[in-house]
């Protein structure tokens, strides 16, 4: 008889745990362990997120089996899944944990369990399992994002910079981050020589959340000075290019 999930043997941690530290205890459990491709595992030494849920479920007779899917967010954007298979059904009846890179392999080792053949799985409906992850807006690279944060928020002059809060956030925890040039209104405006640079610095952290800096390159000061201003939207920093052009064109 399929059951529901609170009933099933084992349940992921509620703790907290880091991205290679929830790697490490899946492999520590699994049995065959030694057969992942070490490719697989080089690319989830870098993982930055994770998100585990309960697959299926199988109940019947005093035996149990549970498929789990584990998914890793990788500072590429890309994302890795690893499926556990957790069930009672060797000699002695104690937990055994097994782990696949696919589903056709997860598949065929569950195919291989001594269960009755006529006992419908019990799967979550796709409204109750976790949210996906959701992958980056950027191609990021792994650097010393910090020290570029630093050096960013050191040169603005505007008084209206981000504050000390995000700065500390960004000094503490960017992982990774790319720069992009952002076109649209205004590139150049007002007077001849008078020129407008927008530039978007978006910032990957360790627990994958992205923040962006807008920083604006300019020339609009009295004397044409080169002048550096950063912002924490793109609006605002599109209004003050604006505001500068209009008071000196």
């Amino acid at each position: 008889m399929s059951v529901p999930y609170e009933t099933a043997a084992y349940e992921p941690p509620e703790s907290p745990e880091s991205p290679v530290e929830h790697l490490a205890r899946l492999l520590g459990r699994a049995l065959n362990s030694f057969e992942l491709p070490d490719e697989t595992i080089r690319r989830l030494d870098c993982a930055l997120a994770h998100d585990s849920s309960l697959h299926s479920a199988h109940h019947s007779a005093g035996l149990h089996r549970e498929t789990y899917r584990h998914t890793w967010l990788l500072a590429d954007g890309s994302a890795v899944t690893l499926w556990e298979l957790v069930h009672n059904t060797a000699p002695g009846s104690e937990p055994q944990h097994e782990v696949y890179v696919d589903e056709e392999e997860l598949r065929a080792a569950t195919a291989r369990l001594p269960l009755p053949a006529d006992t419908p799985d019990f799967e979550l409906p796709v409204l109750v399992q976790l949210s996906p992850i959701p992958e980056p807006r950027h191609a990021y690279v792994p650097d010393d994002s910090a020290d570029h944060a630093r050096r960013l928020l050191r040169r603005a002059e505007n008084p209206d910079r981000p504050g000390a809060e995000l700065t500390s956030l960004l000094l503490r925890e960017a992982f990774a981050h790319q720069i992009t040039q952002a076109f649209g209104r205004p590139c150049r405006a007002g007077q001849a020589g008078l020129c407008f640079s927008l530039y978007e610095h978006a910032f990957l952290l360790r627990d994958g959340q992205e923040i962006s800096l807008w920083e604006v390159e300019h020339t609009a000061t009295p004397d044409r000075r080169h002048m550096c201003e950063v912002y924490t939207t793109e609006d605002a920093a599109r209004d003050a290019m604006e505001r500068r052009a209009a008071r000196l064109g």
